[in-house]
């Protein structure tokens, strides 16, 4: 028996990097996964991977994300287990950032996770049962110079995880944040291409010395949305090799 047997769970951001490992893991511990980027590509390519559905979806286009939903109820009946890992980042000091790209950075860090929470738990409570995982991110909890309209994002991501866990909990409705440290994904490399310097600095800032895998990421992710967790709810959990600690 896996642990997320008869679990429908929506993953977004799943095409690639972390979202694709924690898509393949709940698949290969029982679940039925929709795969939900916004490429349909890589969506579709992650759902044949694990066999599950792909649908694209774009986060922060709350229409999109109804039909996402609505799609899902339709093909499967229910809604155990959503986990909110679509993100985007552009890095460079604040002052010099343009005002006109903030609302991009926003809207699928942070806007993004709103639209599916607000459309997917009134299905967990109708169900008296579920569990939202987010994906916040360590810039969020001490800050990631470079990083500054992404780490107001990932805070708010923080903050808002807990007050739904607050919310939602008497309906047996839980909701926990895992935030990674720097983790070796495209977005990353997309990041620090070209900046040696900045790649080998964030390793050496990192105890253990390497960066994470979008497989070290995806077994906490896995163990928040199943039972075992049945009792832990508006939780922070950093996996980042010890870069920051409580």
């Amino acid at each position: 028996m896996g642990r997320h047997d008869g679990n429908v769970a929506i993953v977004t951001g799943a095409g690639r990097g972390i979202g694709r490992a924690i898509a393949e893991t709940l698949a290969a511990e029982g679940a039925t996964v929709v795969a939900t980027d916004v490429d349909e590509g890589s969506a579709k390519d992650t759902a044949a991977a694990v066999g599950g559905t792909g649908i694209a979806a774009d986060v922060s286009d709350r229409a999109a994300v109804d039909a996402l939903v609505a799609q899902v109820r339709e093909q499967h009946g229910r809604i155990d287990v959503l986990v909110n890992n679509a993100g985007y980042d552009e890095v460079g000091p604040f002052v010099d950032s343009d005002p006109d790209r903030w609302g991009r950075i926003i809207g699928i860090n942070l806007v993004g996770v709103l639209n599916t929470c607000h459309a997917v738990l009134p299905v967990m409570v109708e169900q008296l049962r579920g569990a939202v995982v987010n994906l916040g991110s360590d810039a969020g909890r001490v800050g990631s110079s470079g990083e500054a309209v992404y780490s107001a994002a990932k805070g708010g991501v923080i903050a808002f995880t807990k007050t739904i866990a607050r919310e939602t909990a008497r309906h047996q409705v839980r909701a926990n944040c895992v935030c990674p440290g720097p983790t070796d994904t495209a977005l990353f490399a997309s990041v620090v291409e070209g900046n040696d310097r900045l790649r080998d600095a964030l390793i050496k800032a990192i105890p253990m010395r390497r960066l994470a895998q979008p497989a070290d990421l995806a077994p906490m992710v896995s163990f928040l949305a199943s039972d075992e967790a049945g009792f832990v709810t508006g939780q922070t959990v950093s996996v980042s090799g010890g870069m920051s600690m409580s």
